[in-house]
């Protein structure tokens, strides 16, 4: 994880995202892992982007770290006119690159991502660990455990952990940066045990 001043501005210095201000964008589905460094190579071609990123807990070697990760990962929302859009295509960090139907939206949804970063508020980055829905723990003393997510609040989610053959369970509350979806939502019968 790269220290806070290594990491990529969030908005290209180049990218004017304002109200009233008309954006022509493409989605970049980068690389695993790439959208740092994609990010970097857009700065250094000068093409516009928006790379939105919220610091999160991590686990490594037995440590608790606190870094900046994108907030969507392995996306980057990338300025859609044609030089800007060749210039991404030669970095080499991507899956693919999507054109963006309806630019309006899509700005105003970006628009108000960035005014919730820039105002420091606490985004939940994980849409897929909803109320329902069976999670693996990935790191920690839990590692490997699954559960179903009973409950969520500001950075952390309670985490039904079931003894299947008694019918009951204990909920323990897990951060959010731990959690990834198993399988789909489960019946809500079985996630108020």
């Amino acid at each position: 994880m790269l220290s806070f001043d290594d990491n990529p501005p969030i908005r290209s210095p180049l990218l004017k995202l304002e109200e009233g201000v008309s954006h022509t964008w493409c989605i970049a589905h980068t690389l695993s892992r790439s959208e740092k460094a994609f990010a970097w190579d857009l700065f250094k071609r000068k093409v516009p982007y928006f790379l939105p990123m919220v610091e999160r807990v991590t686990f490594s070697g037995g440590r608790k770290r606190r870094g900046l990760l994108p907030l969507f990962s392995s996306y980057v929302f990338v300025d859609g006119r044609e030089e800007s859009y060749h210039r991404a295509l030669t970095t080499n960090r991507l899956c693919q690159l999507i054109k963006v139907v309806d630019n309006h939206s899509l700005t105003q949804d970006l628009l108000t991502i960035d005014r919730a970063l820039k105002n420091n508020l606490v985004l939940d980055p994980y849409p897929h660990a909803v109320v329902g829905r069976r999670c693996r723990i990935t790191a920690g003393p839990l590692r490997g455990t699954e559960g179903v997510v009973v409950q969520r609040s500001q950075g952390a989610f309670k985490l039904v952990l079931e003894v299947r053959m008694l019918g009951q369970g204990a909920s323990v509350e897990i951060e959010v940066d731990l959690l990834e979806p198993v399988d789909s939502l489960v019946p809500a019968t079985r996630a108020t045990v």
